[in-house]
């Protein structure tokens, strides 16, 4: 468990679970609740577990930022804490496990941003996302960054436009989140997804990840040029040398500790 009451980490075999304990503020995003979490993601991010789960407590997933910190801040102050924000975002996807989010009640604005954010989502049918910003005075620019690289553009033009609350399914078909399940399997449908995902080596996973969000976002002929350097190299990995070894052998690989 963090020292912080407001961020609790558990381990759990191979996994961590990170959850959002702030359920009186509806998991809001204060800038001294963005700093835990993204030290819980480095703490975990430095141990051996094999995959994180960003899990809440309370009613709500996460409200987005809390108001209370940006009512009459200042440009600056404003800036400083999206961008404190941002360094959660890129955090979660720059450790190298696999990361989980495990959604319940209502994922809005920053929170809705959390889940994008994350490498794979889960959610109970009953969820609901939102990019509110449209339908307000204040539109749900950073949000929607990460939000338009899952959904695509006219998804996320409907959704940062509209201001409108969607349904688990509806964001699982569009792709927000990866699955839409009955509330009463949210656990036994997250850590299954978990499981499937941390299959095979952590440092090739690890490595496969942070190449992952190199090339997502570069031209396909870019992608191709880095994705090519980076997989020729990582076949000389004592990892790669194993698994084709154990394919060609007929058995089981033994990953190098």
């Amino acid at each position: 468990m963090s020292d912080d009451n407001d961020v609790l980490v558990h381990r759990d075999g191979p996994f961590s679970t990170i959850t959002m304990n702030r359920p009186r503020r509806r998991n809001a995003l204060s800038r001294a609740f963005l700093l835990a979490l993204t030290d819980a993601f480095r703490e975990v991010g430095a141990t051996d577990a094999r995959g994180v789960i960003l899990a809440a407590n309370g009613p709500v997933f996460s409200a987005g930022h809390d108001f209370a910190d940006m009512a009459g801040a200042s440009h600056a102050d404003v800036r400083d804490l999206l961008r404190v924000c941002a360094e959660l975002m890129r955090t979660i996807q720059n450790v190298p496990q696999v990361v989980v989010a495990r959604v319940h009640g209502l994922a809005t604005a920053a929170g809705c941003q959390l889940v994008a954010s994350c490498d794979l989502a889960v959610a109970a049918e009953s969820a609901g996302f939102a990019a509110p910003g449209g339908k307000g005075g204040w539109f749900c620019h950073t949000p929607l960054v990460a939000i338009s690289r899952n959904i695509g553009r006219k998804r996320a033009a409907e959704m940062a436009l509209t201001g409108e609350i969607f349904d688990a399914a509806t964001a699982a078909g569009w792709g927000l989140i990866n699955y839409a399940v009955p509330d009463g399997e949210l656990d036994k449908a997250t850590h299954d997804l978990l499981r499937r995902a941390t299959q095979g080596s952590p440092r090739s996973k690890a490595l496969g990840k942070q190449a992952m969000y190199v090339q997502l976002d570069r031209p396909e002929q870019d992608a191709y040029a880095y994705a090519t350097e980076v997989m020729a190299a990582s076949s000389q990995t004592p990892e790669a040398q194993e698994g084709m070894t154990a394919f060609l052998e007929k058995r089981r690989p033994s990953w190098p500790a």
